[in-house]
């Protein structure tokens, strides 16, 4: 066996499980914490009187305008200046769920302002409340114009935790790294993270075009294709 690719086989455990354990569950948790702020901010720019309006969009300005790991960098390592002790893991957490949350309340801002001013008319006129035309009518309704977008950020969201290595993480590309310290591999070892995280895309690509097709509105493009 080719020595490169018994390196790739012994360092295949360390950096699935670095996956595992803490590059997948950072994606999710900050997914959905993200989506969470996201659907709170939009509803805020929205729906909110003047000043949480102006404090949303202050939010939202500020993290689209700035780079992830210079956010990732000021919470783990700008706080503590300030008396502010974070750990690794959750120092990401929050820098990953703000970055989430000023994206996809965009997303998410956008989709509801789609949905016609006639389907707030008619949720009032069965009687309705706003809150009742809001979970019952028009966030069903956003949720299938959102499908991709929101996907879309999961799938970067991933890729986009590498970034926490720079944090301390000790994450799939971290792990890659500290394998490349010791047997001075770079090549190899970087390449067979790229490919683990291409896989992880893959995947959820696939995911995402089923999930486009179950969601799909009735005589939209997909229908029509098919």
């Amino acid at each position: 066996m080719p020595p490169w690719l018994q390196l790739m086989l012994d360092s295949l455990a360390p950096l699935l499980w670095a996956a595992l354990v803490f590059t997948i569950p950072l994606t999710l948790l900050s997914f959905v914490l993200g989506l969470t702020l996201g659907l709170l901010t939009a509803i805020a720019r929205l729906f909110g009187p003047k000043p949480l309006v102006a404090v949303a969009r202050f939010y939202v300005w500020v993290i689209r305008g700035t780079p992830l790991l210079v956010q990732l960098f000021v919470i783990f390592y700008g706080l503590p200046s300030v008396g502010i002790l974070l750990d690794a893991f959750p120092a990401a957490l929050i820098g990953f769920t703000l970055n989430v949350g000023a994206y996809t309340s965009e997303i998410i801002r956008a989709v509801i302002a789609s949905v016609p001013r006639g389907q707030w008319e008619a949720a009032y006129s069965i009687g309705m409340s706003w809150s009742q035309a809001m979970r019952r009518t028009i966030l069903p309704q956003a949720t299938r114009v959102a499908v991709p977008p929101l996907s879309n950020t999961f799938i970067s969201l991933v890729k986009d935790t590498s970034l926490a290595a720079a944090v301390t993480v000790p994450e799939l590309f971290q792990t890659a790294q500290r394998i490349v310290a010791t047997t001075y591999e770079p090549l190899i070892l970087y390449i067979e993270a790229a490919l683990i995280y291409l896989a992880l895309s893959s995947v959820l690509s696939a995911l995402q075009v089923r999930l486009e097709k179950r969601f799909a509105r009735y005589g939209g493009f997909l229908e029509a294709r098919t």
